[in-house]
Parts: structure tokens; C-alpha cells; sequence
């Protein structure tokens, strides 16, 4: 299971990217076809991840720091320490950032998706 380092054109290209690291996949038992994958995501100060997808619903939690995210047809909200947000299969992530440009953030992520285990991120 691998997940792409964030990236992307332009101004946001420079900033720094995130840190995907898969912490387990198991397959459901009770839902045949579908795995739930977790992950961290690490925030460098100033992290950035810029416009994508993903196969399968997702939800995350703020381990640490502030955190930005707008999912297209809502307004960009800031998430906090012990906060979390949802992301429907497939909806269009417009960003996702560190708010601070000093200090590292971190989120863990819980995909459920087809039984691949293969990847978490589509770019859009």
C-alpha cells in the first residue's frame, strides 16, 4: 500500500509536502469487497496537499496542530487537536493545510475502500 506525497502546480508546488505513512489494511469480514486502511498524514509547517479524490469514504482526526480543509461545495473550516471531518467516495478535495507555518500537524486517516489496499489518493 502506498500513498503519494502530496504536490502541485504553481505556488503551492513549493511548499512543503505531507508524509503519508500506513499504519495497517485489514479486510472487512462483515462487508465482503471492502478493506478500512489507516494512516498519519504528517503537516510540515507550511504542508500542503493540494486538489484530489479518494476511492472510498474517509475520516479524519486531528492528532495535532491546526489544520485547513475545503471540500468542493463547502466553505474551507479549520480543525483543531481531537477534531475530525468526513469525506465522502469520491467527493473533490479542494486542500488540505497546515495552518501554521512554525509548527508540524498531524491527522489519522481511516479509509474504507475496495479490498486492493492499493491507492488511497486519486489526483483531480
Amino acid at each position: 500500500m502506498q500513498m503519494a506525497n502530496a504536490d502541485a502546480d504553481g505556488a503551492a508546488g513549493a511548499r512543503p509536502k505531507t508524509v503519508v505513512t500506513p499504519i495497517s489494511c485489514e479486510k472487512l469480514p462483515n462487508v465482503p469487497g471492502k478493506s478500512i486502511t489507516t494512516v498519519i498524514v504528517a503537516f510540515p509547517p507550511n504542508g500542503f496537499t493540494p486538489r484530489h479524490r479518494h476511492p472510498g469514504s474517509v475520516s479524519a482526526f486531528v492528532l495535532n496542530g491546526t489544520l485547513r480543509s475545503q471540500l468542493e461545495g463547502g466553505p474551507a473550516a479549520v480543525y483543531t487537536e481531537g477534531q475530525t471531518w468526513f469525506e465522502p467516495p469520491g467527493a473533490v478535495h479542494l486542500f488540505a493545510e497546515n495552518a501554521s507555518t512554525t509548527e508540524p500537524a498531524e491527522l489519522l486517516a481511516t479509509f474504507i475502500a475496495d479490498d486492493d489496499c492499493g491507492p488511497l489518493t486519486i489526483p483531480d
